[in-house]
């Protein structure tokens, strides 16, 4: 990937991320090793070009790197450890799934069948997937476009489309065809999911987010956790700690305030659970990010 290589570096990338000159694909960038942490991918492609993550996932690792990229259906909390120096940094691309574009590609390919899905075989949320030769040629070519606001404008479409493509080719196929599917256990599974992103601050529970999707409330935790390696209220405490800490971070605010804002009655119960997930309690983190 040393041509790739060459092309970030004349990006002059801030560390974190920041947008590109396309909607729906950002770069990313990390100077120091990050210890493993809880973080949260919405759905997308996951693309490092120079350096290497590793994810944990229940009992599972995976590594994602130069030559295998990471692929997201559904929103998915885990934890993750970043390995770059100042020397050698880590840089990447994420970019979203474009609904639309994948059901057209699906269309044309003809595989509304395709996969583990199709026999009972539920996909999980996330995992990763060999780079082959033609998906590295698809973004190189994609960040060469990048380097233009024209040819951004008029390649980058097309080249999102042909790398989505190449993901409906590899190795994660059968996630993004699940995704896709208008019915079947992960398509409801998936529906659930979008609602927790946005009623995450209600009062939910596991009968109640069955019977959003007609299924019995064993058989939703099931499959639910199949999915995303997590019970349902779980996933529902990692989003409401995740939106929380978020909270505290951007908007400075108060720990009995993110609380309350994120659905928890309790406000020592929000900190036992902060410090638990995190590390460290909501009152240590406002003190790191406030400058002295």
């Amino acid at each position: 990937m040393s041509e790739i290589s060459t092309i970030m570096d004349g990006f002059y990338l801030p560390e974190g991320f920041s947008e590109s000159r396309l909607d729906g694909v950002r770069f990313f960038k990390a100077l120091a090793h990050t210890p493993r942490a809880p973080l949260l991918y919405d759905p997308g492609i996951c693309i490092v070009l120079q350096g290497h993550k590793i994810g944990y996932l229940g009992d599972q690792v995976f590594q994602y790197d130069a030559d295998n990229y990471l692929v997201v259906s559904v929103t998915m909390p885990f934890e993750c450890e970043t390995f770059a120096t100042r020397k050698n940094p880590l840089f990447g691309l994420y970019i979203d799934v474009d609904m639309p574009v994948l059901h057209d590609l699906i269309s044309q390919l003809g595989h509304g069948d395709y996969g583990s899905s199709a026999r009972g075989i539920l996909p999980q949320g996330i995992g990763p997937a060999a780079m082959d030769r033609e998906m590295k040629d698809a973004i190189s070519r994609l960040l060469k476009a990048l380097g233009s606001e024209a040819e951004a404008r008029i390649l980058g479409p097309g080249l999102i489309r042909e790398i989505l493509y190449r993901v409906l080719c590899g190795d994660q196929a059968p996630i993004l065809y699940a995704l896709a599917a208008h019915n079947g256990n992960f398509a409801r599974i998936a529906g659930v999911l979008r609602m927790i992103q946005r009623d995450y601050a209600e009062k939910l529970d596991v009968d109640l987010m069955a019977g959003k999707v007609n299924m019995s409330a064993s058989a939703f935790h099931r499959v639910f956790k199949e999915i995303t390696a997590e019970s349902p209220m779980q996933y529902l405490k990692k989003i409401r700690l995740t939106k929380a800490r978020e909270l505290l971070m951007q908007k400075d605010m108060k720990a009995y305030m993110a609380a309350d804002r994120v659905g928890y009655e309790s406000a020592s119960q929000f900190s036992r659970e902060f410090k638990r997930y995190f590390g460290q309690n909501p009152a240590d983190l406002l003190r790191e990010i406030k400058p002295a």
